[in-house]
């Protein structure tokens, strides 16, 4: 199935003056062959573009609840082979971003890499751990092989430094709502909405860490996100293991109506 470019989704949405919904999820928890209904279900539920975490053991940026979803990844044995197999076989349209660690982009190499999530349907890598000044091997095979590199920024990242991530950033630009790890919460940090007016570009503004509800999702489109990235809520349901697919598929239709709300 041919899968949308990230620029050719934003660009549709913005059309329709849309924001976009992002949901992560990490692939081969709990197996390989749940992982395509997970995705599935999140696509039907209105996700527009979805992450595939893929597992590594010190995910220095996840939360507990992301970093187990890997812990379990790796018990049932996803690997680089598994996860390039598993992407190529995914039956949706949606674009699709590969969001790991340097270690084991490093380890298989880091061309290799590249050119085997672009063979597999990937439209994006988001690497958080490695610095924009030390990406240029990355940067380079990203373009060669078309696909998107995504930076985060954080409230405390000077303007200095956010302006050498927008020259090295394509695709969209992940926005961290605040300090700390991945994980729900219950309010929105008011450092999302300074962050997102000072970040100045062309680039779509993605906001995620500690999102989980339709009304938090509005609050931060309505703060001048161009999307909204969930992930550890979703994580959970799969984590509790009951009518995973359905509650998946409603709580993507249920973010995505919030954000609806706020265009």
């Amino acid at each position: 199935m041919k899968r949308q470019k990230i620029s050719e989704k934003f660009g549709e949405l913005r059309e329709r003056k849309e924001g976009a919904l992002i949901c992560y999820v990490m692939a081969g928890d709990p197996s390989a062959e749940a992982t395509g209904e997970i995705v599935k279900a999140l696509a039907d539920g209105g996700a527009d573009i979805i992450e595939l975490g893929f597992p590594f053991s010190d995910p220095v940026a996840d939360g507990p609840t992301i970093q187990a979803a890997g812990q379990r990844a790796l018990a049932v044995g996803m690997d680089t082979q598994r996860y390039f197999e598993l992407v190529k076989a995914l039956e949706v349209g949606v674009p699709l971003v590969c969001m790991t660690y340097y270690n084991p982009v490093f380890r298989y190499g880091v061309e290799k890499f590249v050119e085997r999530a672009a063979d597999a349907g990937i439209s994006g890598l988001i690497i958080p751990d490695i610095p924009v000044e030390e990406a240029a091997d990355l940067k380079n095979s990203c373009e060669k092989h078309g696909l998107d590199l995504i930076f985060l920024v954080a409230p405390t990242t000077t303007g200095k430094r956010v302006r050498k991530i927008l020259e090295s950033s394509s695709g969209f630009l992940y926005l961290v709502s605040r300090l700390g790890v991945t994980g729900t919460r219950e309010d929105v940090s008011s450092s999302t909405k300074e962050l997102l007016s000072r970040v100045e570009t062309g680039l779509p503004k993605a906001v995620g860490f500690g999102i989980s509800t339709a009304q938090q999702a509005a609050e931060v489109r309505n703060a001048g996100a161009d999307a909204v990235i969930v992930g550890s809520a979703f994580v959970r349901i799969i984590e509790d293991g009951k009518e995973v697919n359905e509650k998946l598929e409603a709580l993507a239709r249920e973010l995505k109506s919030g954000i609806l709300k706020a265009s």
